[in-house]
């Protein structure tokens, strides 16, 4: 139980760091610590594929695309307009209604018993591969055909463009 607490602390105090960090590049990079601290908590609850498809999908995938498209736009300074004042006021307020509506839910919030499942094995990778490819097979390889030839289409539209390109 107490692993599960350091991790909900690190997850807290990483999701701050990515809100208050001055550098764009530092925030998704403490954006994927705390996808990090995210798949540590699903294996801690036993869900084996949560915590992978977090794994490959948000950090994997997505953040690294922020992180690269964050690194080619040029982030400067000087460049950044001039905020009006109604704006700054309107960022106040919202903020200021966020911070009662989080004060007002955490007034009901009550620390209870941690929930035990009944069949330990309820979030297994293993279950969830018996039920795709028992029951739904048919669906699971017409969705893999599909995206196959959408492949295979965008493929064949990215070269047919180069091709025109090089005979004009």
């Amino acid at each position: 139980m107490s692993t599960f607490y350091f991790i909900a602390f690190l997850s807290i105090f990483f999701s701050i760091l990515v809100i208050t960090a001055k550098n764009p590049v530092h925030s998704i990079l403490y954006l994927i610590l705390t996808f990090f601290t995210f798949t540590i908590h699903y294996i801690l609850m036993n869900a084996q594929f949560l915590a992978i498809v977090n794994f490959i999908v948000y950090m994997g995938a997505i953040l690294v695309l922020f992180l690269y498209t964050l690194m080619l736009i040029n982030l400067n300074k000087e460049s950044e307009p001039v905020k009006p004042f109604m704006v700054k006021v309107a960022a106040v307020f919202g903020g200021g209604i966020l911070a009662v509506a989080l004060i007002s839910s955490l007034k009901s919030l009550g620390v209870s018993d941690p929930v035990v499942l009944k069949n330990p094995e309820l979030g297994l990778v293993k279950n969830l591969g018996k039920v795709l490819f028992n029951e739904f097979l048919l669906p699971f390889e017409v969705s893999s055909v599909l995206l196959l030839s959408a492949m295979v289409g965008a493929v064949l539209l990215a070269t047919k463009d180069k091709e025109t390109k090089a005979t004009i």
